[in-house]
């Protein structure tokens, strides 16, 4: 098994270091800004190559002419939006099938996440295959060398390209209000607290004032108040955020299990003793909806109107 991760001016991905115990240290690091000291004292193995700008369908292009990409029987990349992007690419160059959106990888079988996160399909692996690795689904613990031997290996000639295939205009900054929970550093989110959908348009408004994206239970999906894709947990999106907002959220298991390991939690709820309020580093014994509707006003963000 080897990891493929794709970095992004010196930045690993979300999911990268999991990938990295997954396939016992061995990795590639390939992109702008490849940088092996990213992965110390996690990695037995590193090769670093450089490819430019960003460009999926260039990059795996030139990934599959190298030795150590072709020699490995399973290669897997985190299933972040860059790791989702390179790996069908890559597949299809190597003519290998793709298991993506898998929660388990090992040298012989894969456990993928179907029917939007209901339910996992176990998989044999018999032959050569490109898979990708939910970031967050398990606990990690560094595995491997603070002195792991480098290869640098020469940037492999840009190839001619299809006429017609996708091209990379711009790169432009990611908008919190859309972008992929499972890669924001800071989330809002809101639980059965909140009394209704219009509480979620203004957590929205308050995650954009603080450069944060707006996330929710699943108890809140399953009314239509947000979209499955806002949905954090195991049932949803995994996510690690440095900062996490709790609005109403008593914390299943479900939830926190999906949560990662945040480096600061805030918990609002009327409950002191519900799982969430346990695990936050400040826990404010509040009505959430009251809470939201001051913090909207401190921040000078519109409140929705309520019917």
């Amino acid at each position: 098994m080897l990891g493929l991760i794709p970095v992004r001016d010196g930045e690993l991905p979300s999911g990268a270091l999991e990938v990295v115990a997954d396939c016992a240290g061995r990795v590639v690091l390939a992109g702008s800004g490849p940088d092996a000291t990213t992965v110390a004292g996690w990695a037995t193995e590193v090769w670093t190559v450089e490819l430019g700008d960003f460009d999926p369908a260039r990059w795996a292009a030139q990934l599959a002419t190298l030795e150590v990409i072709g020699n490995a029987g399973v290669i897997v990349l985190p299933a972040s939006p860059d790791g989702r992007d390179i790996a069908p690419h890559l597949a299809h160059r190597l003519g290998r099938a793709l298991h993506a959106n898998a929660v388990a990888v090992e040298a012989g079988a894969a456990s993928l996440v179907r029917n939007g996160g209901l339910s996992l399909q176990d998989v044999r692996i018999t032959g050569p295959v490109v898979a990708t690795l939910q970031p967050g689904v398990r606990g990690i613990e560094p595995a491997g060398s603070l002195d792991a031997p480098v290869t640098v290996v020469p940037t492999p000639a840009r190839p001619a390209l299809a006429r017609g295939r996708t091209e990379v205009r711009a790169v432009l900054a990611p908008d919190v209000a859309t972008m992929d929970l499972a890669e924001t550093t800071r989330i809002v989110g809101g639980g059965a607290g909140l009394d209704h959908a219009d509480r979620f348009t203004t957590l929205a408004a308050v995650g954009r004032a603080i450069d944060a994206s707006m996330g929710a239970t699943r108890v809140i999906t399953d009314r239509g108040w947000v979209g499955h894709e806002r949905q954090i947990g195991t049932t949803g999106v995994v996510v690690d955020p440095e900062l996490y907002l709790a609005f109403g959220i008593s914390g299943a298991v479900q939830h926190t299990a999906g949560l990662g390991s945040p480096e600061h939690i805030v918990s609002v709820n009327t409950d002191p003793h519900c799982p969430m309020m346990q695990l936050a580093d400040v826990a404010i014994v509040a009505d959430a909806n009251a809470t939201l509707d001051h913090l909207a006003a401190l921040l000078e963000v519109a409140i929705a109107s309520q019917p």
